[in-house]
């Protein structure tokens, strides 16, 4: 039997990450509450428990080597759902959310159930929250197959009503009709690279981090030049984005048919989302 406070506290000591005391007993509590069902309130009465040291010190060497918490723990929450994931598959993000609710919003003032395409699903995460939340139909593509197998498993189990496609955007031409088109494409530059923290670097997918080659705006050129020939009329195009290139997407928006795009700013005031309607 072991101390619930006093595990914590090792725990704490044992993570050795580069992060703020608050972000490593952040890590601490979800690794205790997710994997052994301890929480705080267990850890400040501090309740006996039995727990596997070998198993603690496993988890903790991969914690140590950077290793993302969600992978260690399989699952990531969004949206008030818990999404499972793995590395064949981004981590699904707070300032990610910011582009689901503002896409709500917007489709339930549409008087009529809607059409939606999510381009490069990966967890599915956008996907199976707007089936979820919307009178909608909702297909989402993806060029990995590994990808798509995490968003299946997460649509069955969140018992979401989603159509996925293994389809690579940059060489397939979208042959049906839609009302709104979102997507939340690689666009980290390749000279940020340099500036990206091991956890994310070195295990989540560089295919859905980084663009092909060196144009960091290549996926908006080809999904805005394809949308405007896949969307009904008046129908919306939705792009989360890379916080520096806010002017530039919505230029590629403009010279594809969207003539009034607006750029939303995420909780951090950092422009995250670029979204338009056909004119």
């Amino acid at each position: 039997m072991t101390n619930s406070k006093e595990l914590f506290r090792e725990v704490v000591r044992q993570i050795a990450l580069p992060e703020s005391k608050a972000e490593i007993e952040s890590i601490a509590y979800l690794l205790l509450e997710k994997k052994w069902n301890i929480n705080r309130t267990d850890i400040l009465t501090q309740k006996h428990v039995t727990i596997n040291q070998p198993e603690v010190d496993a988890y903790i060497e991969r914690i140590n080597a950077h290793e993302p918490i969600q992978y260690v723990l399989g699952e990531a929450d969004f949206y008030g759902r818990l999404f499972r994931v793995n590395p064949s598959v981004l981590i699904p993000r707070p300032e990610t959310e910011l582009l689901v609710q503002q896409i709500i919003q917007y489709s339930k003032s549409i008087d009529k159930p809607i059409t939606i395409l999510d381009i490069g699903t990966g967890s599915g995460c956008i996907a199976i929250s707007l089936a979820l939340e919307l009178r909608c139909t909702i297909k989402a593509i993806d060029i990995s197959s590994a990808a798509l197998a995490v968003a299946q498993e997460n649509a069955t189990r969140l018992k979401a009503n989603v159509s996925f496609m293994e389809s690579d955007i940059l060489n397939n031409s979208l042959t049906e009709k839609f009302d709104l088109i979102v997507s939340n494409p690689p666009y980290i530059s390749q000279l940020e690279k340099q500036n990206i923290k091991p956890n994310v670097l070195n295990y989540e997918p560089h295919l859905a981090l980084f663009p092909i080659g060196e144009d960091p705006l290549l996926f908006y050129r080809v999904i805005a030049a394809q949308a405007q020939r896949a969307l009904h009329p008046n129908g919306s195009l939705w792009f989360e984005i890379n916080e520096h290139y806010g002017k530039e997407v919505c230029e590629i928006m403009k010279v594809n048919g969207f003539d009034n795009s607006e750029i939303l700013k995420d909780w951090n005031g950092k422009d995250r989302v670029v979204w338009g309607a056909l004119s």
